[in-house]
Order: C-alpha cells, then sequence, then structure tokens
C-alpha cells in the first residue's frame, strides 16, 4: 500500500505524459461535454433546487484541487519541494481560487478576472501542458492538474449560460490591470530568489518543449512579447460579446 501511495502521488524519472494524444485530448473532451450539458439543460439548472449544491460541489472540486498541488509536495519527501519555487504566483492557481468563491458568492468581480484570466492565461498550459509531463494517467498530479484547469471553464461557462452573467468593457480592464499586478510580483520574485525562479515564465522558457518556447530569452522583450499576446488574448476573449453587443444594437434600431 505504502509503495502504491509513493508511486500514485510520486513523478516517473521518464516522460509519461506527450503532448496531444488522447491523455491530452480526453480531458478536455470531457469538460467540452460538460459545457454543452450546462447550455442544453441552463433553464432546468436555472430552476432545480440542486443547482446551489452543484455549485458548492464546483467550488470545493476547485479548492481541493489547487491545495492539492501543495498537500503532495508535502506528503511526498522524494520530490523534495522548495518553498521558494512553489510560491502563490501563478494564473492558473489564482484562477481556481477565484472561481471557487465566484461559484459560492455569484460574484460578478471574481467572474470577470476569472473570465479573462481563463481565456487568456490559463489556456497555454491547456494547449502544452508541460508541467505534467513525468505524471501520466497513472499519477495524482495529472488528475489534479485537469480539474484544477477544466473545471474552471465548467464554472465559467455556469455562471454565463445559467445565470447570465457576462463580461464588459470595464471588467476586461479590470483583469488586465490585476495581471499585471502579479506579473510585477512574479518579477520581484524572480529577482529576488534569483537563479531557478521562473514565476509566469518571465524569466526562461520551461524545462520541456511548451508553446512558450517562442518567446525570446532577453527578458525586456519577453516581456514586451508576453504583454502583446496576452492583450491580444484579452480582445479575442472580449471579441463574442463585442459582436453580440452590436448585433443587438442594429436589430434594436432597424
Amino acid at each position: 500500500m505504502k509503495a502504491f501511495i509513493v508511486y500514485f502521488f510520486g513523478k516517473g524519472e521518464t516522460e509519461e505524459f506527450s503532448n496531444f494524444t488522447l491523455a491530452h485530448f480526453l480531458p478536455i473532451l470531457v469538460a467540452a461535454v460538460c459545457v454543452w450539458l450546462v447550455y442544453r439543460y441552463r433553464d432546468k439548472l436555472r430552476e432545480a433546487r440542486c443547482e446551489k449544491t452543484l455549485r458548492y460541489i464546483m467550488a470545493f472540486a476547485l479548492l481541493v484541487s489547487e491545495l492539492g498541488y501543495y498537500w503532495r509536495l508535502v506528503g511526498v519527501p522524494s520530490l523534495e519541494p522548495n518553498p521558494v519555487d512553489h510560491l502563490p504566483i501563478t494564473v492558473c492557481g489564482w484562477v481556481a481560487v477565484f472561481g471557487s468563491y465566484m461559484l459560492i458568492g455569484k460574484s460578478q468581480t471574481l467572474f470577470d478576472i476569472t473570465y479573462f484570466w481563463l481565456f487568456a492565461g490559463t489556456i497555454f498550459a491547456l494547449i502544452t501542458p508541460t508541467v505534467i509531463t513525468y505524471t501520466g494517467p497513472t499519477r495524482f498530479r495529472y488528475y489534479q492538474f485537469w480539474v484544477q484547469h477544466l473545471l474552471g471553464y465548467v464554472a465559467v461557462f455556469h455562471m454565463i449560460f445559467v445565470h447570465k452573467m457576462r463580461p464588459t468593457i470595464k471588467s476586461a480592464v479590470k483583469a488586465y490591470v490585476l495581471l499585471g499586478v502579479l506579473a510585477v510580483i512574479a518579477y520581484a520574485a524572480n529577482v529576488m530568489i534569483g537563479p531557478g525562479a521562473n514565476y509566469l515564465y518571465m524569466a526562461r522558457p520551461e524545462d520541456t518543449p511548451s508553446i512558450l518556447d517562442f518567446l525570446p530569452p532577453v527578458f525586456a522583450v519577453r516581456a514586451l512579447v508576453m504583454a502583446a499576446v496576452i492583450t491580444l488574448l484579452f480582445f479575442l476573449s472580449y471579441l463574442p460579446w463585442l459582436i453580440k453587443d452590436r448585433r443587438a444594437k442594429k436589430q434594436k434600431t432597424a
């Protein structure tokens, strides 16, 4: 039993997960089906007695998935965790926290942040989830990663379809500014900790191949490119709502 626990919560010495395989696409497909089900039964969910319970279950799962990352590091000595390498300075981690409290309190403010940070930040982790390269489907970290990163999308679409929440230009600006604050904190942490620190991947590319490898190594250029890409993703995240508003305005004037 002890050997199984050490194995399940540990990691391999060789690559166990590869991008663009069944292990990569299957969790995303499951999340997409969940989003479709929320959309399909949105009216029934809105009136259902269990809707609040469902939100609370998702909120609990998001919090546990985020905390599970740290519990695993503390509980498995072989991982040799260094506290300064695992500070809570990640977009994905804060999205899980914000998303959970958004679900509990039906908070529009937290919805705004979660929505834009999901589509402009965590999307990279879904395209190339390199942090689980050494933890495949037989490891705890694999499932913790996908629950943390995908359940946020289900939660956001639940608030959109069931509770009719939506982002605005003001909420985009608010989320953008807060992301900038997090970037400043990450930069300060990288400088103070020194070599090895790479919060928000601002210092260097990842250790394993990822979509972020195209970023230049020079910090100033790297920061400018990242800011430009994030700005574009914020715009693309709001674009469907912009198109919807313009169509509604045309129909109203017609």
